[in-house]
């Protein structure tokens, strides 16, 4: 009886092995685009995109790329936000999706990993799955990005350097640690500063200091209990939009707005006060409008069956002449970053 026990047990460990192998394997990269060529007419395609967020500002800056979009080329776009900002609500979503029979879907994951299932069954389906903020989602035919993660993040960090007189201590923030361009973004920083800047020192060593779980609340008073904890702190930054307004009214009620530098991303009209002020010194960011667009171009290409390689024009601007980098997945970077101060920022209304 023994025996036999054993000898499940090692079937049951062989089996579980070859099931992780599978999904470790489950790759966009599996999937030819070409195959995705639709044969109906455009007029009878449905784009569904699904955001983190319908209601922050960020995405309501998408939706008007998407609104241009529909106005351009008259191809129907569903657009959709979870009921919470969470993965199981953001599964939901794109499985209704799913079972409408979109043509494509368009998504910016929360978490990329818990979504992986969801996403392959939609490509299995024939869906034309695009994604935004998710270099390493495997289950997609093209991500696309603004800039590379390594990019924006050593951007952020100079920005803060500068602001800094490059040393003293500094945290940063993220909405989640789930989330795969906060962390790239996040560590990009870090290794930045320790590269160029070895008399600028990192809370605890710790990346990131604190998630703001996409909270300007939970921001606030995260950025609080650090400042609480480290008077001398010199610098912040923040990834998600809802970092830094959090962070800034920590500051400003503590009275650091001196003390303090703050860097991080956003969009320019839900941080006007506090770049005017000068309680956040920089706005790093691409516009979420131009994504939106970009994504929803990458998606028409597909299912127009046209191969979308370096250089191609995905038709708007910092997305002129893309490049395609295949890793776990296929890459489409722009080159579209924006850097906003109290000098610039009356350029911008979104």
């Amino acid at each position: 009886m023994k025996k036999i026990m054993k000898f499940l047990a090692v079937l049951l460990m062989v089996f579980g092995l070859m099931s992780h192998s599978a999904v470790a394997l489950a790759s966009g990269l599996d999937y030819d685009p070409a195959t995705f060529k639709s044969d109906k007419d455009r007029s009878e395609w449905t784009i569904g995109v699904v955001t983190k967020d319908n209601t922050s500002a960020w995405f309501m800056r998408m939706e008007d790329g998407i609104e241009q979009f529909r106005k351009d080329t008259g191809i129907n776009v569903i657009s959709r936000g979870p009921a919470s900002p969470d993965a199981a609500s953001q599964v939901q979503v794109i499985e209704d999706l799913i079972a409408q029979g979109v043509d494509a879907l368009l998504v910016v994951p929360l978490d990329p990993q818990a979504l992986e299932s969801t996403l392959k069954n939609a490509l299995d389906q024939g869906i034309v799955v695009i994604t935004h903020e998710a270099s390493n989602q495997e289950n997609t035919l093209y991500d696309v990005e603004a800039f590379t993660s390594d990019m924006f993040g050593s951007t952020i960090m100079d920005e803060l350097a500068n602001a800094m007189d490059k040393k003293g201590k500094y945290a940063m923030m993220v909405g989640y640690t789930t989330s795969t361009t906060h962390m790239e973004y996040a560590n990009a920083q870090h290794e930045r500063q320790e590269e160029e800047y070895p008399e600028m020192e990192l809370i605890n060593g710790e990346v990131p200091s604190a998630e703001s779980e996409e909270s300007i609340n939970t921001a606030y008073e995260k950025a609080r209990e650090i400042l609480s904890v480290n008077p001398d702190l010199r610098g912040f930054t923040g990834v998600a939009s809802t970092d830094c307004p959090g962070i800034a009214n920590a500051v400003e009620e503590l009275g650091l707005q001196e003390q303090v530098a703050i860097v991080g991303v956003g969009t320019p009209n839900e941080f006007r006060p506090y770049i005017e002020s000068g309680t956040i010194n920089k706005l790093l960011l691409w516009d979420p409008a131009d994504a939106g667009y970009a994504m929803l171009q990458t998606a028409v290409k597909v299912l127009n069956g046209e191969l979308i390689e370096n250089e191609s024009d995905l038709g708007v601007t910092g997305y002129e002449k893309v490049e395609v980098s295949e890793k776990t997945n296929r890459i489409i970077i722009g080159n579209a970053p924006l850097i906003i101060d109290s000098e610039n920022i009356g350029d911008y209304d979104f």
